[in-house]
């Protein structure tokens, strides 16, 4: 049973409705069954929905009812799709030589038939030159009838711009799996339902089995792309430098790591050290700066053009049915990351590494959404943000999930310790932006600027840019007050709201005993009896203890003024 209590209110993801919804990341149990909606969007829709904090996870009553109908459609086309296969008989079948799925054979005794093709198509399909038997078993009107529908099948394509495709066409077109099971049955004439007895004959002579583990995947793709190309393999680069990802050495900057790695080490072990890596944790991070295939020295753009011209023009085989564990960068000496699916920078390797789980989400929590590149980062992020902690803080009494996560809590908050040493002197920091601070100051080191596209303004941090972005030019006010029709930028502001609803008015005044309900409103409110007048007339030098007050005397006495000056 379905209750009004069970919905949150907010907006609806898909139609933009504002009341009581559902929540897509939830299990919910209709008529005794279960439902959870992101999954039935990727079942039925194979699509993967943005998992932007600031973006609503509710499904109104009305999309509820159309995933449905989508979802019952489905499963009606994969039943009768069943039942269809099931009622074909051995009558119905026509025998395909699957060595070239362009020519079609129908054995019998009768007189030869054979389907020439025309001067358009000749250079585009493959025929053969046997005649096409004919089978005694058949009868006459069963002939003719296989005989036309092959004459009317190659007609189809003779002058059309799709093409029948060839076996080499299937390498490259991702039917690798089909093309792979057309080697084993090439020369057999077969009917669907001897597809099945005949792998099972071929494994059994040649002892080979058709099956690839994840690790062995794997290691194979990644294998075939740093084997084949003049990317350089490294371990996620720390503060020290780059690690080797054959050996661990730390350098200072890329080009000495190229140059270890070519005097050193031989691309022939990489498979060696991929095999160390647990299933779960492979991961290869590679710099593409000027990328090229060294087979043949053609320069590349990206990696998946390097894995497509790999595949088309010297025939290397990729696991596709295995998500990526190559992960590209572009490694700049001036410490500016730029992400090459998106095009975003970063200050730092390390936003620019959490930011890639974002393109490759090969493994998503059930409970949030969220993507990472392998099961070992989900396993972290599901014991850090929906497992309860154990390390309470003895101070402020929060609580953590990990000790490293309590220790770096009690070092920062509470000791003050400077974990933040600048490069260039012994001076030290608690925080990553002060360090930042005292480059450009003492150090005359570029500032960081993120400008936006927008207007001239320039912030120093991305999250102000993207704060800028959303408050001033989307105007996204993303968070809704369930009381009233009160919509702000920020959880901070709503929370700030929430105090005219349920706030108790615990701040009082010392000297006039009145209350409110928050510090800051108490604060305002003391500069009447501390006669604290900051807000000056810019006109009259009038003073005031309120910016509304001065607000009031300036479009008043001064209305030219307010109206040139936007007050």
């Amino acid at each position: 049973m379905e209750t009004r209590n069970s919905t949150i209110y907010g907006q609806c993801r898909f139609c933009l409705l504002n009341g009581h919804h559902k929540d897509l990341m939830k299990e919910y149990f209709v008529n005794g069954t279960r439902e959870v909606y992101i999954d039935i969007i990727m079942e039925c829709f194979n699509l993967y929905l943005s998992t932007n904090n600031g973006l609503s996870t509710l499904i109104c009553w009305s999309c509820v009812g159309r995933l449905r109908e989508a979802h019952s459609f489905r499963a009606l086309v994969a039943r009768s799709e069943q039942q269809l296969l099931a009622t074909l008989t051995e009558k119905d079948t026509v025998f395909i030589n699957v060595g070239d799925i362009s020519s079609l054979e129908v054995k019998s005794e009768q007189p030869v038939v054979k389907q020439e093709p025309t001067e358009d198509s000749a250079d585009n399909y493959t025929f053969y030159d046997e005649p096409v038997e004919i089978d005694p078993e058949h009868t006459d009107e069963e002939i003719e009838d296989l005989i036309d529908r092959e004459a009317a099948l190659l007609a189809r394509f003779a002058h059309s711009k799709y093409r029948l495709p060839t076996r080499q066409s299937l390498y490259s077109t991702g039917c690798q799996g089909y093309a792979a099971h057309l080697d084993i049955l090439r020369s057999k004439l077969i009917v669907p339902k001897t597809i099945e007895a005949l792998l099972q004959e071929e494994q059994e002579k040649t002892s080979v089995k058709i099956y690839i583990t994840e690790k062995v995947a794997h290691i194979k793709n990644s294998s075939i792309i740093l084997e084949h190309s003049n990317a350089t393999p490294f371990k996620s680069k720390n503060k020290s430098g780059f690690p080797c990802f054959y050996c661990r050495n730390i350098f200072e900057n890329l080009e000495k790591l190229k140059e270890h790695q070519k005097k050193t080490h031989k691309k022939s072990e990489i498979k060696k050290i991929l095999a160390t890596f647990g299933a779960e944790s492979l991961i290869v991070y590679v710099d593409i700066t000027d990328l090229e295939c060294t087979i043949c020295s053609l320069p590349i753009q990206s990696i998946n053009e390097l894995k497509s011209h790999l595949t088309k023009v010297h025939n290397k085989k990729f696991h596709t049915e295995y998500p990526d564990r190559v992960i590209p960068f572009k490694l700049s000496n001036n410490n500016v990351f730029e992400c090459q699916v998106c095009g975003f920078n970063f200050e730092t390797f390390g936003s620019i590494e959490r930011h890639m789980n974002v393109h490759y989400r090969n493994c998503v929590c059930r409970q949030c959404g969220t993507g990472f590149v392998t099961k070992y980062r989900l396993k972290v992020h599901i014991k850090s943000m929906h497992v309860g902690g154990n390390f309470p803080c003895d101070i402020c009494k929060k609580v953590y999930t990990t000790q490293q996560k309590h220790k770096n809590h009690v070092d920062t908050v509470h000791k003050m310790v400077k974990r933040f040493k600048c490069p260039k002197c012994p001076e030290r920091f608690t925080e990553y932006f002060r360090r930042q601070k005292h480059l450009v100051e003492i150090h005359g080191v570029a500032p960081l600027r993120y400008k936006c596209n927008v207007c001239d303004k320039a912030f120093e941090r991305r999250y102000t840019l993207s704060r800028h972005m959303k408050r001033d030019h989307l105007e996204e006010r993303d968070f809704q007050c369930q009381l009233c029709a009160y919509k702000c930028f920020t959880n901070v502001e709503l929370r700030v709201h929430m105090v005219k609803h349920n706030g108790e008015r615990i701040f009082e005044c010392s000297v006039c005993k009145k209350s409110y309900a928050r510090k800051k409103t108490l604060k305002e409110h003391m500069r009447i009896h501390n006669n604290d007048r900051r807000f000056a007339c810019a006109v009259c030098g009038q003073a005031f203890v309120q910016k509304c007050s001065l607000k009031g005397h300036v479009k008043t006495h001064h209305a030219e003024y307010a109206l040139f000056n936007s007050v």
